[in-house]
């Protein structure tokens, strides 16, 4: 028992500074949201190789890859879609206090379910990245078959809230995944975080 003791001490030890400083950059959580179809997992997956090739420890949980894994047993429900982000933002902060940048890609539809993400980090480490590209032409990428299985009935009701005061907007339609991915950059330099 005593040796238990002793680890977990030894591990509480070691701080998300020690981390950060041993990485030689910051850690936090970049989280995208916007429509299905916006672009946020083709950015995401974009930033992270560009920050990899930088040597920077970052992963990118995506809202789809996670709905199959952790979050299988959540539906479209209110309820299930705020446990999903309370989930998502729980995993994101583990990996921010191991210290990495962390880029959450999901849709994250309503303002109060991106404020509780928000109150799970410090106020340095989560930046709130609004994906914004016009519905009509997310509708007419619908990657996933979102907008089509969404006309069926087969996604419940949801409207999504646009971000009042995003950190950060990207204009995916103005804009190609390479200049969203240097304005992001830009973003994380000036901010330090890199």
């Amino acid at each position: 028992m005593q040796d238990h003791i002793k680890k977990l001490t030894k591990r509480a030890a070691v701080t998300i500074m020690d981390r950060q400083l041993l990485n030689g950059h910051g850690s936090c959580v970049l989280w995208f949201t916007g429509l299905s179809g916006a672009g946020k997992s083709t950015i995401a997956a974009q930033l992270e190789l560009h920050l990899l090739n930088r040597k920077v420890k970052c992963y990118v949980l995506d809202g789809e890859m996670l709905q199959e894994g952790l979050n299988q047993d959540l539906g479209y429900t209110a309820a299930d879609r705020s446990e999903n982000i309370r989930r998502i933002g729980e995993v994101a902060k583990l990996f921010v206090d191991a210290g990495f940048i962390v880029v959450v890609a999901t849709v994250s539809p309503n303002k109060v379910n991106r404020e509780m993400a928000r109150s799970i980090f410090g106020s340095k480490q989560y930046h709130e990245v609004f994906v914004d590209c016009p519905l009509e032409v997310c509708e007419q990428r619908d990657p996933k078959g979102f907008y089509w299985r969404s006309k069926l009935g087969l996604m419940g009701s949801t409207i999504y809230e646009r971000p009042e005061q995003p950190e950060l907007t990207l204009h995916t339609n103005e804009q190609t995944v390479n200049e969203s991915v240097a304005q992001l950059i830009q973003y994380m330099e000036q901010h330090e975080l890199i």
